[in-house]
């Protein structure tokens, strides 16, 4: 892994595209962003993206969401679990997700994201408005009762190191665009809460209007 840019090759250079987003905005009718879900193991971030997904389909728009165990089967298989492999997980995701908003798209990522820092990082590197970050917001408690795959009983036995509310922290959103009660609403509440907001935005729908 390397994170620190010594060996960042001097021999590339960016290469702007004819078609620009814009263009592909237009094509698809709607603007492209980033949804950044957060939130503990078995809050709901991955149900949620993907419910949302479904209606967005439904509205003709064009989408893809980055799940956090789909990306550690590929791009990110090679890291662990410590603080600095987390961090380089969260800073991989950033630079896929702003290419997929680049190719005009609604992108959605599903990811704990446990740190401010890393949030913020990702964030950083998006134009202002780009980057909505959605705190789906359950208990620790309610979690645990949600765990399919044991990783909390685990945890709590001490099987699995540095895991997120029992042996490393979570660092809620301070300010998000949205947090949402996912550990109290249904889920079909949840899903219209995003669509309403990205409707608020004029996300969903652009003016075609204009040269192209």
């Amino acid at each position: 892994m390397q994170t620190d840019g010594m060996n960042k090759s001097t021999n590339t250079v960016w290469h702007s595209a004819t078609i620009t987003r814009s263009l592909r905005e237009r094509l698809n009718a709607h603007r492209s962003v980033v949804l950044w879900f957060t939130g503990l193991s078995g809050s709901g971030k991955s149900t949620l993206a993907h419910a949302v997904e479904e209606k967005l389909y439904q509205l003709n728009c064009r989408t893809f969401v980055l799940d956090g165990d789909n990306v550690r089967q590929g791009l990110c298989s090679d890291l662990g679990f410590s603080v600095q492999d987390r961090s380089e997980n969260i800073r991989r995701i950033g630079e896929a997700a702003k290419l997929l908003v680049e190719s005009g798209v609604i992108a959605m990522t599903a990811f704990i994201s446990p740190f401010r820092a890393d949030r913020q990082r990702a964030r950083s590197i998006f134009p202002h408005g780009d980057f909505i970050e959605i705190f789906c917001e359950a208990s620790l408690d309610v979690c645990e009762q949600r765990d399919v795959k044991g990783l909390y009983q685990r945890a709590r036995a001490g099987e699995v190191k540095e895991f997120t509310g029992i042996s490393s922290p979570y660092e809620k959103p301070a300010n998000p665009e949205l947090a949402i009660r996912t550990g109290e609403w249904p889920l079909e509440d949840c899903v219209e809460l995003v669509i309403e907001y990205l409707q608020q935005r004029n996300i969903l729908s652009i003016s075609l209007k204009g040269e192209l």
